[in-house]
């Protein structure tokens, strides 16, 4: 099996562990002052929702919503703003790509950081939350591997975006015309079964709501209903998106 994509996944790593603690911190802070204001503050007011014919605390509703959101910022940031940087500004792609490494190593090492930056960022908050008593659920450890494919999808179709950018600003869009409309539509804040019929149809083909279908019922102990196709979408989102990274990235480096 060809493993010339480690030594730049372990590049990545070397050079983020001089930083790890400020930027754990940095990722964790966003995602606990939402849970926070809106969990606690909210929560108070709303107290309970109802979640596949259960009412839950909306606390742990949040909780549930919140991470699978940490583990799409995480992984898109990473595969944006920092690979980004180490492709065009920093030129540390061209000074791999010195090195018998192909491209399409650099890009699969890329997608991996950023998967598991994100997943080493979701588990700190998961900590977290179990510390709080939010949720005690032993099927909870299930998340971890849904969270990480959750990291490998967003890194995939962030990684997309990154091939197209040619500055910084670019990827405004990617967050304003995507992301943002996606965290509201995907079941995070609130339940979707208000929402107009042709919304809820739009919501349930995002990815964002497949990984939020697939952990709050963890968090609520019980098991998904669909799994198998939620998990099957993503990997399809995945697979689709890390396809056209790989020719978009070849024809940027091709110019």
């Amino acid at each position: 099996m060809r493993m010339r994509w480690w030594p730049v996944f372990l590049r990545n790593l070397l050079v983020w562990r001089k930083l790890a603690l400020p930027s754990l911190v940095g990722n964790i802070a966003e995602p606990l002052m939402w849970l926070v204001a809106f969990g606690y503050g909210m929560g108070s007011l709303v107290g309970e929702v109802q979640v596949g014919g259960q009412r839950v605390p909306y606390l742990l509703f949040l909780a549930s919503g919140s991470i699978c959101m940490s583990a799409m910022n995480a992984a898109t940031f990473e595969a944006l703003y920092s690979a980004f940087s180490r492709m065009h500004v920093q030129k540390t792609w061209d000074g791999i790509l010195n090195a018998p490494v192909r491209l399409d190593d650099v890009v699969l090492a890329e997608m991996l950081w950023a998967a598991f930056k994100s997943l080493f960022t979701v588990s700190a908050i998961l900590l977290v939350m179990l510390a709080l008593g939010i949720s005690h659920s032993p099927k909870l450890l299930v998340a971890w591997p849904i969270l990480l494919l959750a990291g490998i999808t967003f890194s995939c179709m962030a990684l997309v975006f990154n091939a197209l950018a040619k500055g910084y600003d670019f990827f405004t869009y990617y967050f304003t015309l995507f992301l943002t409309p996606m965290m509201f539509l995907s079941g995070v804040f609130f339940p979707l079964d208000q929402l107009p019929e042709w919304v809820r149809w739009l919501a349930a083909w995002l990815p964002l709501t497949q990984v939020v279908e697939l952990v709050r019922p963890l968090f609520m102990d019980t098991w998904p209903t669909h799994p198998w196709r939620h998990l099957g979408m993503l990997a399809l989102y995945a697979g689709v998106s890390f396809q056209i990274a790989l020719v978009l990235t070849r024809r940027r480096f091709a110019r």
